[in-house]
């Protein structure tokens, strides 16, 4: 089992082979027995929000087991992901609260699916997920008691990201007061009646407590094999995890630091609306990646001699992706080249941002309709909720008149 970026010892695992939470604190009752946490979603397009359901979700066990719905029953209820389930089943796997993962979950979580894997309850964040006909996919767990939430993060969704996607401005990720971008956000966010508080578009504000949460904290120990790796990792994917994934099995005990490129330079080398994803939260997506130990936010382009000495980095990769040149015209890999540590790496995936990008380019109108239904199906569950509650309210005596 793999922790934190390193490998869990035997003595951090447990008796049904989980890794032991760290850090987090524990009540009386978790530390008289093991508990088990079951999360299930799509999980499509994973972005730090998800890692970060997950992360609150380990906090409340033992160990976390997360299931994953297949293409075909998520094409059921809310029409077909970005991702394959095969993408996806990967993904989940490189988060590193995540202890092992059930492929093919049921969309709907039943008391039968906690028991069949021996979980005491699930965790879910405080939006609301339905199924085609509209019904709250936790109704039987929530009725049983075997039902707990979590915080949903702020600032980020699959419904905000798709939107940056389509929208090809530079100034998307800095400025969400841009009337294009609010206009076009709209059309993702809004159904005919009104706006979910579930759906739609909010600034993400990075804190230094939230990295906390996010980082190991682990320093390199000696033994350790100090690995370097550079690049924007937007919308952090399946390409990123094979690539890290290669390089992480590259030595013994490897210590894989991140070298994340600030915005403006990131758009200075891929141009168009690049990056989709801000600096801080590229920071987060890269941080909850199991192969991940450090990562160095707003990293110099060039590899230079200080870089390599003040990490004492062993080895620099880079994948097959086109290595362009720095401002001055040099190759910023000339130092770690010249001291022979430099090697570049086939992970064997392809998938570059631009690919997922155009995903969603292709098939813009269907995910126009397929987030607009969503919305409509949450605001009449919204509306529901209202009136249940003013029935309740007319229903109770005037105290006053006592």
């Amino acid at each position: 089992m793999i922790k934190n970026g390193n490998h869990t010892t035997e003595d951090e695992r447990d008796g049904a082979g989980c890794s032991k939470s760290a850090g987090s604190e524990c009540s009386s009752e978790k530390r008289k027995r093991f508990i088990r946490v079951w999360c299930d979603g799509c999980y499509d397009m994973v972005h730090y929000g998800h890692s970060n359901q997950l992360r609150q979700a380990k906090a409340m066990g033992d160990c976390l087991i997360v299931g994953v719905h297949t293409d075909a029953e998520i094409s059921k209820h809310k029409g077909p992901p970005v991702f394959t389930q095969e993408e996806r089943y990967k993904m989940v796997r490189a988060i590193k609260w995540v202890d092992d993962i059930v492929e093919g979950a049921p969309y709907v979580t039943t008391l039968e699916t906690l028991d069949k894997y021996n979980c005491d309850f699930c965790v879910h964040g405080d939006d609301i997920t339905l199924t085609v006909d509209g019904k709250d996919t936790y109704e039987e767990v929530k009725q049983a008691d075997r039902y707990r939430e979590c915080k949903r993060t702020q600032g980020v969704s699959t419904t905000d990201l798709v939107g940056r996607m389509l929208l090809m401005t530079k100034a998307h990720h800095s400025n969400l007061d841009n009337p294009d971008y609010r206009e076009h956000a709209d059309n993702f966010g809004k159904g005919p009646k009104g706006n979910s508080p579930w759906t739609g578009v909010s600034q993400f504000l990075q804190t230094s407590q939230k990295i906390i949460q996010f980082a190991s904290g682990k320093e390199p120990q000696p033994g350790d094999t100090i690995i370097y790796v550079a690049g924007a990792f937007d919308l952090f994917h399946i390409g990123h995890v094979d690539f890290l994934e290669m390089v992480y099995k590259r030595a013994e005990r490897p210590y894989v630091i991140v070298g994340l490129h600030f915005d403006q330079q990131v758009n200075r080398y891929k141009g168009k609306n690049y990056p989709i994803m801000n600096i801080h939260e590229r920071t987060l997506s890269v941080l909850a990646c199991r192969y991940v130990s450090e990562v160095v936010i707003g990293a110099p382009y060039t590899v230079d001699k200080d870089l390599l000495d003040h990490f004492k980095v062993d080895l620099v990769f880079h994948g097959k992706t086109e290595v362009f040149p720095d401002k001055d015209g040099s190759d910023p890999y000339t130092e770690p080249k010249k001291r022979g540590i430099f090697w570049t790496i086939d992970s064997g995936n392809n998938l570059t941002t631009d690919d997922i990008v155009q995903r969603i380019i292709e098939n813009r109108l269907h995910y126009e309709v397929r987030n607009q239904k969503k919305e409509a199906k949450e605001m009449a569950v919204i509306e529901a909720m209202r009136r249940r509650e003013q029935a309740q309210q007319s229903q109770c005596p005037d105290r006053s008149s006592h």
